[in-house]
C-alpha cells in the first residue's frame, strides 16, 4: 500500500461498525468520544433511509453513542441532494418512509403522482404492492428512476427482510428501466459526505464492515480503507475480493489511539 497522508477526517459505517444487532460494539463509545474531542471533522454513514438523523441520533444515544445529529449521513440525505443538484424543485414519487420524505422536502421537493420527475424507492417497512404498481406504471409514463441504495436485504429479528434493492429488481423487470443507486457503493455517497465536512479524498478514512459496500465506496473514492471484523466481512472473505482494503483491524477499539 502506498504512503498516504494522516488522516484528518473520518467516515465510518453505522451498522456491523459501531453498532451490531441492537448493541454497540465494544469500544465504539469511546471511539465515538475520541472522535468529538480530537475536533476532527467525521461523519456516521448508513445506507438505511428509513430514520431521520434525528432519528438515529436518539438510537445511537440509547447505546450510548453521543454522535451529533448533523455527523450522520444517510442514503437518504445523499438521494435528497443528489435530486436537488440535478433537478432543482423537483417533483417525486416517493415509496419511504421519514427519513426519505422528510430530506426531499428539505431540498425543496414536491412530492406526487401526478406526472412526477423522479420515481424515488427507498426502504420501508412494509411494501405497498399498490404503490409499486404505481411506481411502474409512471415510470412507464417517463419519470425517472432512482433508489437510495442496492441493498437486496435488510436485518430483523424475525431473519432476512426484502429491502429496496430487491423491489427496485422487481420495479425494473415490470419496466425495463434500470435504477440510479445513490448509495453505497456509489462513490457518490463517499463525494458528498466529504463535502458536507469539506474533507479531502487524500486525508479522509473510511472504516465499514463490508468489502461489497463499504471499502469498495471508499476505495473509488480515493479514500482510505479500514476493516473492522465486528460486522458482514471476516478476514478469510476479504481476502477473495479483486481488491483490498488499505487494512483490516479487529474493530473501532483499535483505531482510538489513531484519532
Amino acid at each position: 500500500m502506498q504512503d498516504r497522508k494522516p488522516v484528518q477526517s473520518w467516515l465510518t459505517d453505522m451498522d456491523g461498525v459501531l453498532v451490531h444487532e441492537g448493541q454497540p460494539v465494544p469500544g465504539a463509545p469511546e471511539f465515538v468520544k475520541r472522535l468529538r474531542a480530537s475536533g476532527k471533522p467525521f461523519l456516521v454513514l448508513t445506507n438505511n433511509s428509513i430514520y431521520t438523523p434525528r432519528d438515529l441520533q436518539a438510537r445511537l444515544v440509547r447505546m450510548g453513542l453521543d454522535v451529533p445529529e448533523e455527523a450522520i449521513w444517510s442514503s437518504a440525505l445523499a438521494t435528497a441532494q443528489f435530486l436537488a443538484d440535478q433537478r432543482p424543485g423537483g417533483t417525486a414519487y416517493v415509496i419511504g418512509e421519514a427519513g426519505l420524505t422528510t430530506a426531499l422536502h428539505a431540498v425543496g421537493y414536491v412530492l406526487t403522482d401526478f406526472a412526477p420527475d423522479y420515481v424515488v424507492l427507498g426502504e420501508t417497512r412494509t411494501y405497498s404492492f399498490e404503490a409499486i404498481t404505481k411506481a411502474v406504471r409512471l415510470i412507464n409514463d417517463g419519470a425517472r428512476f432512482i433508489c437510495t441504495n442496492p441493498d437486496v436485504t435488510g436485518p430483523s429479528v424475525e431473519g432476512a427482510l426484502p429491502a429496496a434493492g430487491s423491489v427496485a429488481a422487481m420495479i425494473s423487470k415490470a419496466t425495463g428501466v434500470e435504477p440510479y443507486f445513490v448509495g453505497k457503493p456509489n462513490p457518490m455517497m463517499m463525494r458528498s459526505a466529504l463535502n458536507t465536512i469539506n474533507a479531502h479524498s487524500e486525508t479522509t478514512a473510511m472504516i465499514g464492515d463490508r468489502m461489497d459496500t463499504d471499502i469498495l465506496c471508499g476505495l473509488e473514492a480515493g479514500l482510505e480503507t479500514i476493516l473492522v471484523l465486528t460486522g458482514i466481512s471476516s478476514r478469510v472473505e476479504a481476502e477473495r475480493y479483486p481488491y483490498r482494503p488499505s487494512r483490516i483491524v479487529d474493530s473501532v477499539a483499535d483505531l482510538i489511539d489513531e484519532i
